[in-house]
């Protein structure tokens, strides 16, 4: 089923340390996401970028203490859920471009008020589930999925009134394997729904999606996507921030955003941590356009 799709470009870096994954939407939009998803044969709006705070380049290399760049997040994200929301009351299926991971604290804030119990799969490396007094580097883009279950500094938690955002008997993280102590205690005390690549190994991909779908389908009313594309090896995803090598080879990355789409329950998605300065003739971009192409659907015949 063709689909109307907003593309919602969100260029920062304040979530973490490295400079140039705020060039990731244009670097995703000069792979030609737009004319792909066209092709398949969605009808697509690319909405620009959301208005972001000016970096300070000497300010963003010094900047060490407490919550990094705290105020910028707070008010991209406030920014971030209006957008979004406002994209899925206009009838769209909001992608978000990133742009760090922080940038899931505004999203999902505003799928939120569309869905009574909104599922999140987090397909990453790494866990964002962190909470200030436990992490080792103040870098929000690590704290993003333990903010909207609900943790965290207070006035992230309660973007828009309320929290939390996400339960965490809806949440289902794919691809882990990189979790600081205090992540893993958090998940196993709150019986988090976890495949790490290890589980991935053991089981297949097809399996772990298809089980994700079946724990999912029924406690939820809508299902978020968050995307980063350090899930996958860094071989196959040179251009990002934050490498942990042995991930999720190109081929089950493709295969399990085609299980996904097949499903039906994802209703908005985020594609984050694309960083083309770190890039080599910006693969990674077009890596991330071919994963979305087969979550829309594209086939060979």
């Amino acid at each position: 089923m063709n689909k109307k799709i907003e593309l919602i470009g969100v260029p920062v870096m304040f979530g973490q340390q490295k400079f140039g994954v705020d060039l990731g939407p244009e670097a995703i939009r000069y792979a030609g996401i737009i004319t792909r998803l066209k092709r398949i044969g969605h009808e697509v709006i690319d909405s620009g970028n959301i208005d972001v705070p000016r970096v300070e380049i000497e300010t963003f290399q010094n900047h060490q203490m407490g919550l990094r760049f705290y105020d910028e997040i707070l008010a991209y994200s406030q920014v971030l859920m209006t957008k979004v929301s406002k994209s899925i009351q206009n009838g769209y299926f909001p992608v978000v471009l990133g742009g760090d991971h922080s940038l899931a604290i505004g999203s999902i804030s505003g799928v939120c008020e569309h869905y009574q119990s909104l599922g999140v799969i987090w397909y990453d490396a790494h866990g964002d589930l962190n909470i200030p007094e436990e992490s080792p580097t103040g870098n929000v883009h690590g704290m993003s999925l333990r903010v909207l279950a609900g943790e965290g500094d207070e006035t992230l938690v309660n973007l828009g009134g309320y929290a939390p955002k996400v339960t965490s008997d809806r949440i289902v993280l794919i691809g882990m394997r990189d979790l600081d102590y205090g992540e893993r205690q958090y998940i196993k005390k709150h019986n988090i729904k976890t495949y790490t690549i290890a589980d991935i190994d053991e089981l297949g991909i097809k399996q772990v999606i298809q089980e994700s779908i079946s724990y999912l389908k029924d406690r939820t009313d809508g299902v978020h996507l968050s995307l980063d594309v350090d899930a996958l090896d860094p071989n196959e995803t040179p251009g990002t921030g934050t490498k942990v090598l042995g991930g999720l080879t190109y081929r089950e990355s493709h295969y399990a955003l085609e299980l996904l789409q097949q499903s039906g329950l994802i209703t908005s998605m985020d594609l984050v941590e694309v960083n083309p300065l770190l890039d080599q003739g910006n693969y990674t971009a077009e890596q991330a356009v071919a994963l979305l192409g087969s979550f829309f659907g594209e086939t060979l015949l």
